[in-house]
C-alpha cells in the first residue's frame, strides 16, 4: 500500500503538480519511482504523456493498445487465436486475479525501456533501479527465513500490481472510443473517455486524486488537492454545452469495468454519445 501511494507521488510528480521547475519534477520523480517504487520514471512519462494525449485511442493509447492481455476496445480480438482468445473471452472473470501479477508487468516494462533506448538517461535511471533491487531484495533476506522472505517480496508485488491496478481502472476502461470528430475536439477527447468516482477525502487518498480523472485530464498539472475545486466549474462547463460528465460510484465503475470486458469481444461496435 505503501509503495502504491509512493508510485502516485511519483505519478504527480511527472505531471509537474509539485515542485515549480522541470528539473525539480524530474528529481523528485526519479527519486520516487526508480529508487523507492523500482519503476523507470522516464519510461512511465513517456507512456502515460501518450496516454494522455489520446485516452482509449487504439493505436496511440499505450493503455489500450493490441498489445495489451485485455482487450480494452471493440474488434481488437479478433485476430487472437488459442489461448489469448480463450483469456480474451473469459477477461471479465479473470481481469482481479490478472491484476495481481501488474506490478511484476511494469518493472519488466522498465527494464525493457532501460535496454531498448526507449528511456535517455539509462545510467542515471538504472543506477537507481539497481539500487533500488539490491536494497529491496536484499533486506527481506536479512530480517527473516528464506521461505518468509521469499514470501514477503510475492505478496509485496501481488499487492502493489493489485492496489495499482484497481486505481487506474476505473478511470477509462469501459469508456468509449470515439470518433475522428470527437478526437480532434480537446474537450470531448478528456471528458467522454473518463470517469470521475465519488467519494470524499478517502477516497481521493486511496485512488491518489485519481477519482477527480475529467479534472485531472482537462489540466493535468493542476496539483491533486485543487482538482475537487475545479470539479463543479468543469460540471457546470459540459452542461451548457451538452458534453457527458459521469462520475459514478467506486463499486459501481468496477462493475462498468467487468461488464464492458464482458461485452468487448462479444457484441458490435456501439457509438459514443456525447
Amino acid at each position: 500500500m505503501l509503495s502504491t501511494q509512493i508510485a502516485m507521488l511519483g505519478h504527480d510528480a511527472g505531471h509537474k503538480q509539485v515542485a515549480r521547475t522541470r528539473r525539480g519534477s524530474y528529481l523528485l520523480g526519479i527519486l520516487l519511482g526508480n529508487l523507492l517504487v523500482g519503476l523507470s520514471f522516464g519510461w512511465w512519462i513517456d507512456k502515460h504523456n501518450r496516454h494522455h494525449a489520446h485516452p482509449n485511442h487504439e493505436s496511440l493509447d499505450p493503455d489500450v493498445g493490441s498489445a495489451s492481455l485485455l482487450v480494452f476496445l471493440h474488434g481488437q480480438g479478433g485476430e487472437r487465436r488459442g489461448l489469448a482468445r480463450w483469456f480474451s473471452h473469459h477477461q471479465a472473470l479473470l481481469f482481479f486475479p490478472v491484476l495481481l501479477l501488474e506490478g511484476l508487468n511494469l518493472h519488466i516494462a522498465s527494464i525493457r525501456a532501460l535496454s531498448n533506448g526507449t528511456v535517455q538517461a539509462r545510467w542515471r535511471e538504472g543506477g537507481l533501479l539497481a539500487v533500488h533491487v539490491g536494497a529491496f531484495a536484499a533486506a527481506p533476506f536479512l530480517l527473516l527465513t528464506p521461505g518468509q522472505a521469499v514470501a514477503f517480496l510475492a505478496v509485496h508485488q501481488a499487492v502493489f500490481g493489485f492496489y495499482m491496478g484497481c486505481s487506474f481502472a476505473p478511470n477509462h476502461k469501459g469508456m468509449p472510443a470515439l470518433s475522428e470528430q470527437d478526437e480532434r475536439d480537446y474537450l470531448r477527447r478528456q471528458v467522454l473517455t473518463s470517469r470521475n468516482i465519488r467519494g470524499g477525502r478517502l477516497t481521493g487518498w486511496l485512488l491518489g486524486g485519481l477519482n477527480y480523472q475529467v479534472e485531472h485530464h482537462l489540466f493535468p498539472s493542476m496539483p491533486r488537492a485543487n482538482l475537487r475545486r475545479a470539479q463543479p466549474v468543469v460540471q457546470e462547463f459540459c452542461a451548457e454545452r451538452g458534453v457527458r460528465y459521469l462520475e459514478t460510484g467506486l463499486l459501481d465503475s468496477y462493475g462498468q469495468v467487468l461488464r464492458h470486458l464482458y461485452a468487448v469481444t462479444r457484441t458490435p461496435v456501439a457509438p459514443v454519445a456525447a
